[in-house]
């Protein structure tokens, strides 16, 4: 009998990989942080003695949920400025609000907040973008959640940096600094073509390249956006981003809300992949991301939450069932983006976008024992007739019991075991207060 740190029993679990498989009365063995086996319970319990075992008799297990697209520390402006335009939010509320505030204090407690609001939620890994990112990797290491963090590069100054150069410098201290930390990695975080300019965008890509990480931008978002790009360079910003080299498998465009077929095929012809953020894109009025089209043409799909300004959740689940949704909606087809589809989107899509597919996204041997508990045993999800199915339609994030990430216990039966709860709501109290008697 083989000696292993963990065994967990479930009475489903969907592996993601192979795609549409769902295991009955199985349990996953882990050892050292990594998954070492998927067997019959009863094979499991005769081959392997476990230091720690979980009995989840009506549990759905899946991998962790991969988070593609957040800015953290917004979460502690969520309903700061709700029910207006985009660029008015920006220009008028968020951009303002990020002067006055913004600073490692600040984005410290807000990723700390936003961080617990995941893990709560089942995202074990999140991709990240906002400013002062080595706090952001700091409180992602130490909370035990995979995080690649976004080295933000925005043209005009904040307290984060002066100018472009600065922007860089200080990103590739952040990713010096991290390149070794088992949960944390980088990616480059442009803005948007509208707020970083040619030569920087150029630079990001001989850099991403030299450093081997991803870049992660806003891209078509809006149709302003794209009528300013024509009006100001005669072509629409994918286009100026192929002109510049960005088209590439390293390329996370996220939105993608103004696409034409060409552009589509043309995606999936480089092999950039798109983070697809539904309720984001709802509540601000920016437009529908083609979901079944981009995947009818090849391109690999991801989920991203966007930040808690703008959503005003980072929930995961609730995300995934919004992209079904819409997906059959904008389509007028109903089996658009079915539920196992979603789901893989939701996990293994976003790690390959990372490019973790490797270690995270599924359930196989050898990957990170990244893994979400979520029981199905509730009056609101009875009776199950397919469990990824009731996951998808039925299920609430106040479902996820357990989580596990690099094999760490980090939510145990709804409990945080690596963060402070008390505390953070007291500091997120205080956070409040400032902000609404300024």
């Amino acid at each position: 009998m083989q000696i292993i740190d963990t065994l967990i029993h479930a009475r489903w679990i969907a592996p993601v990989e192979p795609a549409n498989k769902v295991y009955t009365d199985h349990a996953v063995a882990i050892h050292e942080g990594r998954i070492v086996e998927i067997l019959p319970s009863a094979e499991a319990n005769r081959r392997y003695s476990s230091e720690l075992s979980h009995q989840l008799d009506t549990h759905l297990l899946i991998p962790g949920l991969v988070n593609a697209h957040t800015h953290a520390a917004m979460s502690l402006f969520r309903g700061l400025a709700d029910d207006l335009p985009l660029m008015e939010w920006l220009e008028a509320h968020v951009w303002p609000a990020e002067r006055r505030w913004v600073g490692e204090e600040f984005v410290r407690d807000g990723s700390q907040l936003a961080i617990a609001e995941m893990i709560r939620g089942g995202t074990t890994c999140f991709n990240d973008m906002y400013f002062f990112p080595g706090e952001t990797a700091r409180v992602a290491s130490e909370a035990g959640i995979r995080a690649t963090t976004g080295l933000i590069v925005i043209d005009f100054p904040s307290v984060w940096a002066g100018n472009a150069e600065e922007y860089l410098a200080k990103g590739i201290e952040v990713h010096d600094q991290y390149r070794n930390d088992p949960l944390v990695h980088t990616s480059f975080a442009p803005h948007a073509p509208y707020t970083v300019s040619p030569e920087v965008l150029e630079k990001i890509g001989v850099l991403a390249e030299e450093l081997d990480i991803p870049i992660h931008m806003h891209v078509h978002e809006t149709a302003d956006e794209i009528g300013r790009s024509v009006d100001a360079h005669g072509v629409r910003p994918l286009a100026r981003l192929k002109a510049l080299g960005l088209l590439s498998p390293r390329l996370l465009a996220v939105h993608m809300t103004q696409l034409l077929d060409s552009e589509m095929a043309e995606l999936a012809d480089c092999g950039a992949h798109v983070v697809h953020c539904p309720e984001s894109n709802l509540k601000l009025a920016t437009g529908f991301c083609p979901a079944n089209g981009l995947l009818a043409a090849g391109v690999n799909l991801a989920i991203g939450t966007d930040g808690a300004a703008s959503n005003n959740d980072l929930d995961m689940l609730g995300e995934m069932r919004t992209s079904a949704l819409l997906a059959k909606g904008v389509s007028g087809e109903a089996s658009a983006l079915p539920a196992a589809r979603v789901l893989e989107m939701a996990t293994l899509g976003g790690a390959n976008a990372l490019g973790l597919g490797d270690n995270i996204g599924s359930l196989l041997p050898n990957k990170a024992a990244d893994l979400v508990a979520v029981d199905l045993s509730r009056l609101e999800t009875q009776p199950v007739y397919d469990p990824v199915s009731q996951l998808l339609y039925a299920a609430s994030r106040n479902q996820v019991s357990d989580v596990w990430i690099a094999g760490r216990h980090v939510l145990k039966g709804r409990m945080l075991t690596t963060l402070d709860e008390i505390e953070l709501r007291e500091r997120v109290s205080r956070w409040q207060t400032r902000i609404n008697e300024a």
